[in-house]
C-alpha cells in the first residue's frame, strides 16, 4: 500500500478546493493525457534531486530505508508535475520533508488523499 503526493511548479492555489482543481487538471495533461513523458521541468529535476539527497532512489536502496514505492523516481515526474507514491510505513516522516522541500523550492505539495495544499494554505 502506498500513500500518493504531487508536487508541482505555479502560482500557488488560494486554498485546497483550487489546489485540486489545479492538481486535476494537472494530472490530466502531464499524467493521463498527451503530456505524459515530456521530459520533467528544470525546477521538479532540482526538486528530486533534493528528494534523493535524503533518501536513496528506490532503485538503489540496498538498505530498505527508501521511502519510494516506484523507482526511478525522476520517471514519475513530467513537465512541471511530479505524482508518486510513498511507502505507507514511512509516510509520517517523508510527507513532512517532501513538503518542506517544495515550500523552500516554491513548489507547491497536494495531498490528493486528503485533498489539501502541504503546508496548509493560510
Amino acid at each position: 500500500m502506498s500513500y500518493d503526493l504531487a508536487v508541482w511548479e505555479g502560482e500557488r492555489p488560494a486554498d485546497d478546493a483550487a489546489a485540486g482543481r489545479c492538481f486535476d487538471e494537472l494530472y490530466e495533461k502531464y499524467v493521463a493525457g498527451d503530456g505524459a513523458g515530456v521530459p520533467p521541468n528544470k525546477q521538479i529535476a532540482a526538486f528530486v534531486d533534493a528528494l534523493l539527497g535524503r533518501w536513496p532512489d528506490l532503485t538503489e536502496d540496498e538498505d530498505d530505508t527508501s521511502p519510494w514505492s516506484t523507482g526511478p523516481l525522476i520517471d514519475e515526474a513530467s513537465g512541471p508535475l511530479i505524482y508518486f507514491p510513498i511507502r505507507w510505513s514511512m509516510v509520517e516522516e517523508a510527507a513532512v520533508h517532501i513538503a518542506g522541500v517544495a515550500s523552500s523550492m516554491g513548489l507547491n505539495c497536494y495531498d490528493p488523499q486528503s485533498q489539501c495544499l502541504w503546508p496548509a494554505a493560510p
